[in-house]
């Protein structure tokens, strides 16, 4: 199984790149967050064109989630949103059966600024996210997408320009790493322990082009399909060129 996912900061501006990746690396699954579509526009058309179906959870101008499965796979159980989460008129959390794995796209918010309303409720959601993830942790299970976490310092270009910041508390960290504890794996981490691995470059200032990234978005596996997992990494060529997104593509492979 072959699986990707992608922040693409608008679906609508970045639909064109979105088809360049699906024909480029044919994923068996593709999970795509802060698609900024409402319900009516989805490009499922467009999907299906390409050999794709969809399952989304959309909300209009913020947020936005969905998971893109290959024609011919079998895909069944949505829910749509999350048990316990603050906000869910924002859409951030969908997750359905694909080929017998269960598949989550998550956009966790941003947190805004230490101690905000928006910073608490980023941590209910890490926390909701958790005790929904508690009951399917033992089977088959992929949770990807943009977590708006950084797990350590090693995940930030430079630790001390995020001093006091989002991304990087140990609020944040150590209900990542609950999250986590349930048994599940970092793909990206499970096969490159020291390579920084960003996902997530600012506009400004060059920072791509500079490398002053962050590792905010993940790949986690259930322990049975961690063992499965021979390759992960990040496509940079989708964070250049016409209109990118502020993320590149992380893509992971799964044997047999």
């Amino acid at each position: 199984m072959r699986l990707v996912s992608w922040n693409v900061n608008s679906l609508k501006a970045r639909l064109p790149r979105v088809e360049q990746l699906l024909a480029e690396h044919r994923p068996d699954v593709l999970c795509l967050q802060e698609t900024k579509v409402a319900p009516a526009a989805f490009p499922h058309r467009e999907l299906a064109a390409l050999g794709y179906g969809a399952v989304d959870h959309s909300a209009g101008r913020w947020g936005g989630v969905a998971i893109v499965a290959r024609s011919g796979l079998e895909v069944a159980g949505a829910v749509h949103g999350l048990p316990g989460e603050p906000w869910s008129e924002e859409a951030r959390w969908v997750e359905t059966e694909v080929g017998g794995v269960r598949v989550a796209s998550v956009y966790v918010p941003n947190g805004r600024a230490v101690g905000s309303e928006q910073f608490e409720g980023k941590l209910a959601f890490l926390d909701a996210m958790r005790a929904r993830l508690a009951s399917l942790a033992d089977g088959p299970l992929v949770v990807a997408g943009d977590f708006n976490v950084a797990r350590s310092d090693r995940d930030v270009y430079d630790p001390a320009a995020f001093a006091d910041s989002t991304h990087v508390t140990p609020a944040e960290r150590s209900r990542l790493e609950a999250v986590l504890d349930l048994g599940l794996v970092d793909a990206y981490r499970r096969l490159e322990p020291e390579a920084p691995g960003f996902t997530w470059w600012d506009y400004r200032a060059g920072a791509f082009h500079r490398d002053l990234g962050l590792r905010i978005d993940l790949v986690l596996l259930s322990a049975a399909l961690a063992s499965r997992l021979d390759r992960c990494g990040i496509d940079r060529s989708y964070r250049k060129g016409p209109k990118p997104s502020d993320h590149a593509p992380l893509l992971a492979n799964l044997t047999g």
